[in-house]
């Protein structure tokens, strides 16, 4: 692994750890796409490119999620309420996705990568017209841990926080967004940490992978990126208590339809 792919997991890592504290995103719907660029480019066997991509994305959303997750608490943004209740399904969940995932042929993967790629494209650049009604509130406990198991699957599948789904439920249920981005980002923890085991279970044992390689995450990559982006995501977390995040939600949808283009690319014309 040359320094020029380290100066680019670095600087992924500084962008996903700033997107992460603005809009509550875990960054691995960004992550996946460029890991599965990278790591084609040092000629990794296609069958392990994108379980590994997800998987060490999962990885890093575990210390990203923590950092602003933390900035987030530090401001009196995040409803613990909607944690505890939610977090067990998402830990359940997301021990099954990543199971799903690897057994899932390579090309079938990257394209259920990208619809829900372009599906969180499309909520992120929603107009304010599709607004909650005002009497829709938070279900109760049970039906919390059923929807945060469905999201926890998605999630450990596709190796993503859970942002593009937790952030849209909540802000139905007329959780105010600065509080549902806040929450987002503590809810990604127990999802990155249960699924980043899952990913290192269907990887144990498993033929061809590259050096350096713990189940499907790749330590290198996992280092470059948990450093940098640490650092970033508290400037992120700040700057969304500061600023409007309308525009921010728009062109982070645009960059999302983008990287589900290029994974539809990657998986039928590019190899």
């Amino acid at each position: 692994m040359g320094l020029g792919l380290v100066a680019i997991f670095v600087a992924l890592g500084a962008a996903v750890g700033f997107l992460a504290g603005l809009l509550g995103i875990g960054g691995g719907m960004t992550i996946v796409p460029v890991l599965v660029a990278a790591f084609t480019s040092e000629s990794f066997p296609l069958q392990h490119v994108v379980p590994m991509a997800i998987g060490t994305a999962m990885a890093t959303i575990v210390f990203t999620s923590l950092s602003s997750a933390r900035a987030h608490h530090a401001a009196g943004a995040v409803d613990w309420r909607i944690v505890r209740a939610m977090a067990p399904g998402l830990v359940v969940g997301s021990l099954v996705g990543p199971q799903v995932a690897a057994a899932v042929p390579w090309r079938l993967m990257a394209a259920i990568f990208a619809l829900f790629t372009w599906f969180t494209a499309l909520r992120m650049m929603r107009p304010a017209a599709a607004a909650p009604m005002a009497a829709r509130k938070l279900p109760g406990t049970a039906a919390l841990f059923g929807v945060g198991t469905g999201i926890g699957v998605l999630s450990g599948m596709l190796g993503a926080g859970g942002a593009f789904l937790t952030v849209p439920f909540m802000t139905r249920c007329n959780v105010p967004i600065h509080a549902a981005v806040a929450t987002s980002a503590a809810l990604g923890t127990p999802i990155a940490i249960a699924a980043t085991i899952g990913f290192v279970a269907a990887g144990y044992g498993e033929t061809g992978l590259p050096a350096y390689s713990l189940g499907y995450v790749y330590l290198p990559a996992l280092a470059a990126i948990v450093a940098a982006s640490m650092l970033s995501a508290p400037f992120g977390a700040r700057t969304a208590h500061a600023w409007p995040v309308v525009k921010l939600r728009r062109a982070f949808g645009a960059l999302m339809a983008a990287l589900g283009a290029y994974m539809v690319w990657w998986a039928f014309v590019g190899r």
